[in-house]
């Protein structure tokens, strides 16, 4: 039997409904794409690439976002880490209010060295504080080991002499692109290992390790390796710590707020002044 012949008017319309059934199971596809491409951008707008200050340990905020004022660990040390943002520091009116102990960001990537970092560094030991410096990472820019030998070579050495904190990674969100810089997690674990060992091979210290608990579960895997070795500051922005990063059961320093009674970002060391100075040997 010869089929029915269909009116054009009526084959428009299955078209049209075929087109828009088509069109509608491409966009559930993308939504349901649309969480794992969204989980690998920068928590907050991206900074200009040419800014001569860089970025700073606290970029990348994890919490609440509402800070918490003089908030400190119990039994533990204030703190502060400052960089290029805060050119001009009163060490002694952060000494009178508390602060003991400070951060100092050295360097970024294999080409930036900060301006302000001999300063801020001579300042903060001058008035007594125990100091060290810190490295912001760029895991796409070059290795980890070239990376912690431009740290050590331009302010990230460590002396034992009780008022020098080890060197600290600042690995978080990617301020000029994607969140994990490219990488997956079997690879930036390579990357961090291998500034790690090497700032270890240079100095004898293991690096400390800034970062937040979900880019480190996002970007290395939930990688357990490093809590063995590498003191954990972790950074959260609310009344209490929260979730550690895998790996670690203890952490060293807490970046809890980015503002507050001192200049910089407000941390604390978790243990008392005696402690604070023997992990400084």
């Amino acid at each position: 039997m010869a089929r029915p012949q269909i009116p054009e008017q009526h084959r428009g319309r299955r078209a049209l409904r075929r087109a828009v059934a088509s069109a509608a199971a491409l966009l559930a596809a993308l939504a349901f794409a649309a969480p794992a491409v969204a989980a690998d951008q920068p928590a907050t707008p991206r900074l200009d690439p040419d800014d001569p200050r860089g970025a700073w340990a606290g970029y990348s905020v994890e919490g609440s976002g509402t800070p918490a004022p003089r908030a400190r660990s119990a039994g533990g040390v204030a703190g502060m880490d400052v960089s290029g943002h805060q050119p001009h520091v009163n060490w002694q009116r952060a000494w009178a209010d508390g602060a003991r102990f400070a951060y100092v960001k050295a360097t970024e990537g294999t080409g930036f060295r900060s301006s302000t970092f001999d300063a801020q560094y001579r300042g903060s030991y001058d008035v007594g504080m125990v100091r060290g410096a810190y490295h912001f990472a760029l895991p796409d820019r070059s290795s980890g080991a070239a990376q912690a030998h431009y740290f050590v070579d331009n302010g990230g050495a460590w002396t034992p002499d009780g008022r020098t904190l080890p060197g600290a990674l600042d690995i978080e969100h990617n301020p000029y692109g994607q969140m994990c810089y490219g990488l997956d997690p079997a690879a930036m674990s390579r990357w961090i290992a291998d500034f790690s060992n090497t700032y270890h091979s240079r100095t004898g210290r293991f690096p400390v390790i800034y970062t937040t608990a979900s880019w480190w579960n996002h970007c290395t895997g939930a990688n357990p390796d490093f809590g063995a070795n590498n003191p954990l500051w972790m950074a959260r922005y609310a009344p209490r710590p929260g979730e550690l990063p895998a790996g670690w059961t203890h952490r060293t320093i807490w970046q809890h707020s980015d503002r507050g009674v001192f200049p910089g970002c407000q941390d604390a060391f978790n243990g008392d002044y005696a402690a604070l100075r023997g992990f400084a040997s």
